[in-house]
């Protein structure tokens, strides 16, 4: 639930090579051209002129911007071509498999990581949970019903009444904004809530100050959060009010797709700030690794 996603095994398109040769080969000839023009123009002076310093730097110039561009377009075209890594069934899978599913993401979220420092942080197959048992979709208005039937702990939970303020039992992750105003609008439905659970509380960036949102989790007792992992990240990490210690699962909103048909761990901001500031929160994972919260794919 941040970059660069250029893929690790990415390799240059032959017509991009041919072009760039073409664009070469094209540039030096007409570089040649023109240093012949000015040597024959000059042939009996024995130093260059300002006008020809001031022609040789201005070609110079222009030859690093176009390879500025030509990078540019490589690095695009890259991106491009990267494949998703999360099919939509995907999340119905194994929990080992969306174990080493979850380590491949960290790893790209963590390049700078050795493969002894990635398996100190590494996410146990035990403490995701195993969701191969629901058939459905895994659209926004089937979450309810996702709950009810592969969550069932959770929906006991959110049926009742924190007894602390700023405690949810669930932290809901997505990458976007208008997405967590709809994620709310399902959490705070009766059908989860009962009569007596918990608010619901919307943690992201856009339109809200992070102090607004630590006076509002201070004086309430919150059920649920959903939010971006930003600013979910930055309340468990810079400030003390949102606490972990009734949190019993997260729900990663992997389903969701953005207009660049990219998820929450496919988005290298959103990808970092999942493992870095969330789940990369001490106190988070310590409390995955005893087993104390479920990791959830939806």
């Amino acid at each position: 639930m941040p970059g660069d996603d250029l893929a690790d095994d990415f390799v240059q398109d032959d017509d991009v090579l041919i072009e760039d040769n073409d664009e070469d080969v094209a540039e030096d000839a007409l570089f040649s051209a023109d240093e012949e023009e000015r040597r024959s123009s000059h042939s009996g002076t024995s130093q260059p002129t300002q006008t020809d310093d001031a022609a040789a730097l201005d070609k110079k110039r222009k030859r690093r911007e176009k390879d500025k561009q030509r990078r540019q377009k490589r690095a695009k075209l890259a991106e491009s071509k990267d494949p998703a890594p999360l099919l939509e069934s995907f999340p119905a899978q194994s929990s080992q498999m969306l174990e080493d599913y979850l380590a491949a993401a960290q790893a790209k979220a963590f390049p700078k990581m050795s493969p002894i420092e990635l398996m100190d942080v590494r996410i146990p197959a035990t403490s995701i949970a195993d969701t191969t048992s629901w058939t459905g979709q895994r659209t926004l208005d089937q979450l309810s019903n996702f709950i009810l039937e592969v969550l069932p702990s959770l929906r006991k939970r959110l049926e009742q009444r924190s007894k602390t303020n700023a405690a949810p039992t669930l932290l809901f992750l997505t990458s976007a904004a208008l997405r967590v105003a709809d994620v709310t609008r399902v959490l705070k439905s009766s059908q989860l809530q009962g009569d007596k659970g918990g608010e619901v509380a919307k943690l992201f960036a856009k339109h809200i100050k992070i102090s607004e949102q630590v006076t509002y989790l201070k004086r309430t007792k919150v059920g649920a959060a959903a939010g971006t992992p930003g600013r979910v990240g930055k309340l468990l990490c810079e400030t003390d009010a949102l606490s972990t210690s009734a949190l019993s699962h997260i729900i990663l909103d992997v389903s969701y797709k953005d207009p660049k048909n990219r998820s929450l761990l496919d988005i290298p901001e959103t990808r970092e700030e999942v493992f870095k500031l969330v789940l990369g929160c001490e106190k988070v994972m310590q409390a995955i690794k005893k087993g104390q919260v479920q990791l959830v794919l939806f």
